[in-house]
């Protein structure tokens, strides 16, 4: 039986739709799609465009993991971009940083189009901040401005200190900022959701309470459920952090880490105002950052604080709180009317891990914390190169990666204590 979605603000807020069915027969496609999150959707929604017959099996319910689960900021954030640089320039060249860059933005234009196209009503907004909280951050933000205008982006972006700063964000704690007009953010499960819809209007299969529980690898792959099974030419796995398939290859690369978020009560307009009077998202330039926006009925949606141990958070709202009231002094005492935990993909060199554990059976996985932009954009190079132009997956599938041929418990630990020295050296800047 599927699991409910979690407690969260998206959850309560999501868009109805009629569920999509349990798989109870032997079906056949040209793609089977394992996973109902960004990656897998937007894959099926990108190969039926193409006219290829997919079906997708989600275990729960559509957006259930991550993907329903985040802060909502859509950013040309890469946090794997040095280690993007000096692996793309093995295969790229000279051409690695320019690719690099585009990268960044591709994902914001695919979304726009995507709720274009399809009329998906999920609150997509423009306006981000990325804040700095030590002086050495502003000497960060100054580099990125000027490589932003460098590449043409000067009428996107803005360095802002002082009253400036003032009058985009209300936060005592912040020395200045990168305001980005370019950026965007969204209601998650509501896009996703949308997206699903717009797939399954093109002839995608979807669905739900179809927990996989066998991959047969051949010529055509067999995926099997508890009351159903697929036969495709082609299967992709896209799991991220909920999946166990496919784990020989894969296994040692990723490792889930525990994303904590609240959404308080809603604010009176004139606070709500005063706070973030152009309705902005933020987060700030430290490893391990604060983020936060308003939702589209006031609330402040408030996460931090990622937990690497592979254990969740016991009262996320509490461990929250003192980071939230220091951000926003004058929401000391606001009510908190949701707190859930997620779990975010997390990749050692925070390349998202896109490769083959058979010559037909693909995997897409992850994000490092930057999920929404990047699956789309990753959804596109899988859908190319499952219909044959490999350039873009090959350059990613050729990335050397950091395995620790470990169990699952050392493995955490061992993550959790490289995090804290990050932590610690940040800190210590």
């Amino acid at each position: 039986m599927a699991t409910p979605h979690t407690g969260s603000y998206y959850a309560a807020t999501a868009k109805p739709y009629a569920p999509f069915p349990c798989l109870t027969e032997s079906v056949e496609a040209d793609v089977c799609i394992v996973g109902g999150g960004f990656t897998g959707i937007n894959t099926a929604l990108e190969l039926a465009e193409r006219g290829l017959k997919v079906v997708v099996l989600e275990a729960n319910r559509i957006g259930w993991g991550a993907t329903g689960r985040n802060g909502g900021q859509i950013t040309g954030s890469l946090s794997g971009d040095v280690a993007m640089g000096r692996e793309f320039r093995r295969t790229l060249g000279a051409a690695a940083d320019d690719y690099i860059w585009n990268l960044r933005w591709r994902g914001h234009a695919i979304i726009r189009e995507r709720v274009a196209r399809y009329a998906i009503d999920c609150d997509l907004k423009h306006g981000h901040l990325q804040a700095a909280t030590k002086k050495v951050h502003v000497g960060e933000l100054k580099a990125m401005h000027a490589e932003a205008v460098a590449r043409g982006m000067g009428e996107d972006v803005s360095l802002v200190e002082g009253e400036a700063l003032a009058s985009l964000i209300e936060v005592p704690i912040y020395l200045a900022g990168l305001h980005n007009r370019r950026n965007m953010h969204v209601h998650s499960l509501n896009l996703v959701i949308g997206e699903a819809v717009a797939a399954a209007g093109l002839g995608v299969r979807i669905f739900e309470d179809s927990e996989v529980t066998r991959l047969t690898p051949g010529k055509r792959p067999v995926v099997e459920t508890a009351q159903g099974r697929v036969t495709a030419d082609t299967v992709m796995l896209a799991g991220n952090a909920y999946h166990r398939l496919g784990r020989g290859k894969m296994r040692g690369v990723l490792f889930p880490a525990s994303l904590g978020i609240l959404a308080t009560a809603p604010l009176d307009e004139a606070t709500a105002r005063a706070i973030n009077p152009l309705d902005i998202a933020v987060y700030d330039n430290r490893f391990v950052l604060d983020y936060h926006r308003l939702t589209a009925d006031r609330r402040l949606i408030f996460g931090g604080g990622t937990n690497y141990s592979g254990r969740d958070s016991a009262d996320i709202a509490a461990e929250l709180r003192p980071a939230l009231e220091r951000t926003y002094p004058r929401l000391k005492g606001v009510g908190i009317d949701f707190q859930w935990s997620g779990k975010a993909g997390i990749i050692a060199n925070r390349i998202p891990h896109l490769g083959r554990v058979a010559p037909n059976i693909f995997y897409a996985e992850g994000y490092s914390g930057h999920g929404i932009a990047t699956t789309h954009i990753v959804a596109e190079i899988m859908a190319r190169a499952i219909t044959g132009t490999m350039g873009e997956f090959d350059v990613f599938d050729a990335v050397r990666r950091l395995r620790l041929p470990m169990g699952a418990w050392l493995a955490h630990q061992s993550l959790a204590l490289g995090m804290w020295y990050y932590t610690l050296r940040e800190r210590l800047r």
